[in-house]
Parts: C-alpha cells; structure tokens; sequence
C-alpha cells in the first residue's frame, strides 16, 4: 500500500491532495477544475446526505428538483444577484454541432439559442420564477422545499472538494408570510447545519452573521457556521440567508393575507456542499491518513483475519464470519477483509489510511484464546477484548471515538482563539504558522474591513451571535467597536 504522505507540518497543501487521492476519496477529471468522487468518497457523501435530509425533513420540509438552465433574463431582475454571480456563470449560447469541411466537430452557428442560458450557479431566481405560479394566498404559506443538485460556478482556481468548477450540494428556498416567520426559518436552519457539523462531522462551529461585504448576493441578512481547520485557516461549512422581499419583488411573488390585503412573500435560500468533504479530512486526518468519525465512515470496523496455512484461515474464518454478523446485527458497517492477495501488514495500513475507525484482528492464537485484538484509528491504540465482550465493547468504542474526536477539535479550536488589542498582535498571529481565529474590534466600516484584508489576506468569518456588547477601539483605525468579530484566513 503506497500510503506514504508528506507530513501536515511539512507542507499542509500537498497533504491534504495526496491524502484526497490516495485515500480513494476524490481525483482530478480531465474537464478543467472538475473533479472525479470516487465510491469511497461518494459514500461519505451520501451518508452526509441521509443525515442531513432526514433534518430537513424532520423539520418540515420536502424534496423537490428545479432546471439546470436558467434563462439569463432572469438573472437580470435582481441587481446584486447577478453582479455577485456575473464572473462565474458558464453560458450555454448553441443548441447543435456539426461536422465542417475538414471533418471537424465545430458549433453550428445556425443553431443558436433566441436566449442564451446560465448553467445553474444557485437556483434563486428559477425558483422564485416558479413560485410566482405556485403561492396566490396565505393558505399556500409557508413553503419549504430543499432541493439536491448539481452546481456550476467557473472557478479559476481549484482544488479537490474546496473549490471545483461543479460540485454536489442542497439548496432550500422557502416563503413565508411575514418577516418574522422567515427569520425564525433562517436561523433554525443554520442551527440545523451547527447541529450536523458537531455531532456528525464532530467539527465544532461558530455561529454568526456576515458582514455586508462578505453576505450572500441578493440576501439581507446571511448567517453561517465556521470551522477551524488544522493548519489555522476557517471553512464556512454552511449559510443559511435572510433574503427578505427581494426575490418576490423581483419576480412579483404575491399573495393575499387573511385580511385580503396583497403583499410580496418573505424568503430564505440556505446550503452546504461537498465542501464538507474537505472539512472532514482537514478537521480530523493526521499524518497516517484519515481519521473518520465513526457516524460517516463508509466502514465502521473492518475484519483481517491473520493466517499462515489453510487449516488456520478455516479456524479464524468461522469466528470472524460470527463477529461481524454479531456487529451487523448491531447496524454496524463491517467489512471482513479475506481477501489472500494482500498481506494483513498491507490491509492494516490501507485501512489507517482509509480512517476506518474500528479493526479488529483475528489469528489462531486468538482463536484458541477465545480473544481478539481491536484497534482504534483515532488514536492508533490496541486492546485485547474477549469473546463475552467485544460486540458491546465494540458498540461503545465508536461512541467513544465520535466524541473524542470532537473533543480534540474543540480543545485545538478554543487553544486558537486568540484575543488582540492591536494591529501588530493581530498580523503577527494572522501571517504565523498556527493562524487561528482572532477576536478583535472593529469599527464597522467596509473601508476598515477591504484594507485589513488587502494587507493580511484576512477576513471577517462572523460576528458571532454569542458575541457580548463590549466598548472598544477598532485594531486597524482606531474609531470606536461595540464588539469584537471573528477574522481568520480562510479557504
């Protein structure tokens, strides 16, 4: 198995691509900034998305699917929308190829569309556009529809899960009849993504609101979740935005109250995407590959039976064939990996790097012992577990590695926070190895803010909501804050 990675220390970048690729998570296609998922990867993925779904759900909303092409009209009826997606959209212009003189396959120029289309970036305004013909009274209020697609935003520069020209994600679009009722929507559901991002991906978030300059294209409000990855820099690992009455105004979404009185509808857009692919492995993974939390490893405890001779593998054959049906009954993931092409040393360490989060090896010795020796991936420690036990301790010690790994990510989050006073603290935390998150004052200003940015590369990631009233000076100008906010580099 050639698992051998550059340390995270040594080059963090090069890293986290190898550990991507060698992982089986994801790779490189040949059309330009878009990637390949691979079944491994995929499989992460989904149960992302069961979990994920089954919240929406659970909270009152239904699936639903929208065009991939957008009219490039409709992109025109809502100014900061398209200002904020104009230099990304890919534009669909002919309908036809054709075959020249030369036998090459060139556009048909007389097949070119009376409209162009946008290939979908975000689906806001196809959306709305059909809400116009969906909602007519208050009696249609609230509508809560999410949708799982495929996006389109032509990144310059990409790389695996971060940033790709397409990627996977959900997007919910929902109306409601006050503006009260669709703030509730906004911050439930990034309580939602929190929710998720702790107990599922066991990566600790803050919670707050953008900034005007960092906020969604369109939205009054945009609320998010940050993480902290292992090299200091932030992932936004969800947004959920307050759109108001822009969308409805712009495309005369209109219903009639109760007291028969008409007014534009309210709304909320919010999402995550395969981004959290690259959170997952950044938040957790270590030198020897990923470190998976037991709730979205594809594998939670895989098998290697360890033998020399036939008569041997016959013997541990019989006892692991009963752990992992024992395990299964339990609705725990298992593979038995008896495979005789690849030695167990081989097996050991392709599943460390795959970050299966339980193995359990079994020899004859075992056997005869009535034993079996069990590894942890988070911590790379060994128990031996007797046959009376290891099906419960097993149980329990996927419990046990969800929470341990979260709790690593949180002491690492809350040891880099880190509080400043004043402009050279700020940029000698922000441009050192460890980064982190710096709290610091700022006056509010988006001058203050594009000029902090311009000279650190850092940005606002929030203002959190937990963030208490406190009477400062702004770290850059030295203009009066009422709070502090949270800037971090980030990817």
């Amino acid at each position: 198995m050639a698992k051998d990675l550059i340390s995270r220390k040594e080059n963090y970048s090069q890293w986290y691509n190898e550990l991507v690729m060698k992982a089986d998570l994801a790779e490189n296609s040949d059309v330009r900034g878009c990637m390949v998922i691979k079944p491994y990867g995929y499989s992460i993925w989904e149960k992302m998305q069961a979990a994920l779904d089954k919240m929406f759900k659970d909270t009152g909303h239904v699936n639903a699917y929208f065009p991939l092409f957008i009219p490039k009209s409709f992109f025109s009826k809502e100014a900061s929308h398209v200002e904020g997606f104009a230099k990304e959209c890919a534009v669909v212009t002919h309908y036809r190829l054709k075959q020249n003189a030369e036998g090459k396959i060139v556009v048909d120029e007389n097949a070119k569309l009376e409209e162009e289309l946008i290939v979908r970036p975000t689906s806001e305004t196809i959306i709305w556009n059909t809400y116009r013909n969906w909602i007519h009274s208050y009696r249609d209020l609230p509508l809560l529809i999410n949708q799982w697609a495929n996006v389109v935003r032509w990144e310059m520069r990409t790389r695996l899960f971060l940033r790709t020209a397409e990627f996977l994600w959900q997007e919910g679009h929902t109306a409601h009849a006050t503006k009260e009722e669709a703030i509730v929507e906004t911050r439930k559901m990034l309580d939602v993504y929190a929710e998720f991002a702790e107990k599922w991906l066991a990566i600790p978030v803050i919670k707050g609101v953008k900034t005007e300059s960092e906020r969604f294209a369109g939205a009054i409000d945009t609320y998010c979740i940050e993480g902290l990855m292992q090299d200091g820099k932030a992932l936004q690992c969800g947004t959920s935005h307050f759109l108001g009455q822009n969308f409805a105004k712009a495309f005369d979404v209109k219903f009639t109250a109760k007291d028969g009185k008409q007014d534009f509808v309210w709304a909320t857009s919010w999402g995550v995407s395969t981004r959290l692919m690259g959170a997952l492995v950044m938040a957790h993974s270590d030198d020897n590959g990923l470190v998976l939390p037991p709730k979205l490893a594809p594998i939670q405890v895989v098998i290697v039976p360890i033998y020399k001779s036939d008569e041997e593998f016959e013997k541990v054959n019989n006892k692991a064939i009963i752990i992992k049906n024992k395990l299964l009954e339990k609705g725990i993931s298992v593979k038995y990996d008896n495979r005789d092409t690849h030695k167990p040393g081989w097996k050991f360490a392709e599943y460390e790097l795959k970050g299966v989060p339980v193995r359990v090896a079994i020899g004859p010795r075992d056997v005869d012992n009535s034993t079996y020796e069990v590894a942890r991936r988070d911590t790379l420690e060994k128990k031996i577990y007797t046959e009376d036990n290891v099906i419960e301790s097993i149980v329990a010690l996927l419990d046990d590695i969800q929470e341990n790994i979260y709790k690593k990510a949180l002491k690492y989050r809350n040891e880099n926070i880190h509080i400043v006073n004043n402009y050279d603290e700020f940029k000698n935390i922000i441009n050192s190895e460890t980064g982190g998150f710096v709290s610091a004052h700022w006056d509010g200003t988006a001058e203050t803010e594009a000029k902090i940015k311009e000279e650190t590369k850092a940005t606002i990631r929030c203002i959190p909501f937990e963030s208490n009233s406190e009477s400062g000076v702004c770290v850059y100008s030295g203009k009066p804050s009422k709070q502090r906010v949270l800037f971090a580099k980030a990817y």
